[in-house]
């Protein structure tokens, strides 16, 4: 049953990007080389803050804002998440509990949720609470350098590919990840 609902997710996923292509062409590219490059990210990221209702995320280094970007966020960002498929992105503080090279978007790091409170609430209510949130690139069929700039994830944080490569060289499982309104 628990892969039934997983492939009835990615289909449905899948059908909200093909729609988005198909109905929204708002695909833009990524800050290209004109953009004025910034200095190379040194060491490790100590905090990410991520503030929904602007569509941002920091990087946080020695308590310094290093990086902003832009973000695109679930399908129905209002709200914080509480159920697979409600196309909400979780808010509260989270942590990156691993890192995925393989994944069906550009490179991912996956967040903590749900949270014990998100499962005892869902275990409560007798649905599913959701998971595999993820900060993560474009999805993998589209050019390198192109940006869904709408939002269109099931839940998590979508960054441009390059972005998304910064971020993964600087880091690490264990890092605090703070989801704002």
């Amino acid at each position: 049953m628990k892969q039934l609902a997983r492939l009835f997710t990615l289909l449905s996923l899948s059908g909200l990007i093909l729609a988005a292509l198909l109905f929204w062409p708002r695909l833009v590219p990524a800050p290209g080389p004109d953009a004025t490059p910034l200095p190379p990210l040194s060491g490790e990221v100590e905090r990410i803050v991520i503030e929904k209702s602007t569509r941002r995320m920091a990087l946080i280094q020695d308590g310094k804002e290093v990086r902003v970007y832009r973000i695109a966020l679930g399908f129905a960002p209002d709200g914080s998440k509480e159920r697979e498929g409600d196309g909400r992105t979780p808010e509260g503080e989270f942590r990156i509990d691993r890192r995925n090279d393989q994944s069906a978007y550009h490179l991912s790091l996956g967040l903590d949720y749900p949270q014990p409170a998100d499962r005892a609430r869902a275990r409560a209510g007798g649905y599913s609470p959701g998971g595999d949130i993820m900060i993560h690139g474009q999805p993998n069929m589209l050019p390198d350098d192109t940006f869904i700039a709408t939002d269109w994830t099931a839940g998590c944080i979508a960054i441009s590919n390059a972005e998304m490569r910064e971020i993964w060289a600087a880091t690490p499982v264990g890092t605090m990840v703070e989801i704002r309104p």
